[in-house]
């Protein structure tokens, strides 16, 4: 996929990205070398979903951007060495992303 957007469930990149219906509902969003988890469940929770699609995102040359994440979410990326930052978006203005990059993973 050479194109920046939405990235759909069970879509051919979201299935390289291990983004599939059987392990979450929502979408991810791409920006250049940028992947956004913008709106995602976990269908099933404590299974590893999550961590995977991080690593597997990680491993194809990615970043990873969490906009406003909230409660459990936010846990999970303070435990993973996610950094915070502010970015700003033109529909929003400023806006809070957690971001992991490619360099900083173990």
């Amino acid at each position: 996929m050479n194109q920046n957007g939405k990235i759909e469930l069970d879509s051919p990149f979201g299935k390289k990205l291990g983004f599939t219906s059987d392990k979450f509902d929502g979408y991810l969003w791409r920006k250049g070398k940028d992947i956004y988890i913008s709106f995602i469940v976990s269908l099933n929770e404590n299974q590893g979903n999550l961590s995977k699609l991080f690593d597997r995102i990680l491993e194809l040359g990615y970043n990873i951007k969490v906009p406003t994440p909230l409660g459990k979410m936010r846990l999970i990326l303070m435990k993973k060495g996610f950094r915070r930052n502010w970015e700003y978006d033109k529909r929003f203005g400023k806006v809070e992303v957690w971001e992991l990059t490619k360099n900083e993973c173990g």
